[in-house]
């Protein structure tokens, strides 16, 4: 039985020590690393902005939701409905598109970054990094005054700010992608492979308290 277990153990163990490996390094990344900087929180001047529906002209019973945000320092009412979202200003006229030049204004405004150049994302994009956000979005190439890179995803109806990318983002991205076994997505928690080295994991832990004390008792009688 001793044999049996310690053989298991070894060969166990030697299947799950790189995954072991990749959890340790990826857990002290993420340890000495802020989420706030991850996302580039860091480089947000976000004023306090204030508005109520009062102040537009829109009819909304029909809305599952409602926002007001400020684009460009200009109140606009975000509609959520059956057919879909709507971007309207405080007339309730449907809002156009803003202009790239308009999405520089809106880093500007909003970030300690130099916007450089626009890029319009129009389809979902391998390994991209705005997952989730619904398109179309601005790609805001930027950088700060040290020259660091920044990648910034603007809604291009309502001028919000949807997410900040950097190297040290894509980092962890890669490092969770690695940390919960989703190589692709890196969003799944709940996969086949994270499941089944999780209970190899316990049972190289289990068998190897088992052999400790196994061992350490025979030593013992000895």
């Amino acid at each position: 039985m001793r044999r049996f277990i310690r053989s298991s153990h070894k060969y166990v163990s030697l299947a799950v020590s790189i995954q072991l490996l990749l959890w340790t390094l990826s857990g002290l990344f993420f340890a000495f690393n802020k989420i706030q900087d991850v996302r580039g929180e860091h480089v947000m001047t976000r004023g306090v902005f204030e508005a109520n529906v009062g102040d537009f002209d829109v009819e909304v019973a029909d809305a599952k939701s409602i926002r007001i945000v400020s684009r460009l320092n200009m109140p606009i009412l975000i509609l959520q409905a059956a057919n879909g979202t709507q971007y309207l200003d405080q007339t309730g006229a449907p809002l156009a598109q803003m202009s790239s030049d308009e999405a520089k204004a809106v880093i500007t405004s909003q970030t300690r970054l130099q916007a450089l150049r626009v890029e319009t994302v129009t389809a979902v994009e391998p390994g991209d990094e705005f997952r989730g956000r619904p398109l179309p979005l601005y790609r805001v190439i930027s950088e700060d005054l040290d020259g660091t890179p920044f990648n910034v995803y603007v809604n291009p109806f309502s001028g919000e700010i949807t997410a900040v990318r950097s190297t040290r983002w894509r980092i962890w991205d890669l490092m969770w992608g690695l940390h919960i076994m989703d190589w692709q997505e890196r969003d799944n928690i709940d996969n086949l492979p994270m499941k089944l080295f999780s209970i190899l994991a316990l049972i190289s832990a289990i068998s190897g308290i088992w052999l400790f004390f196994a061992t350490w008792k025979t030593r013992q009688r000895v």
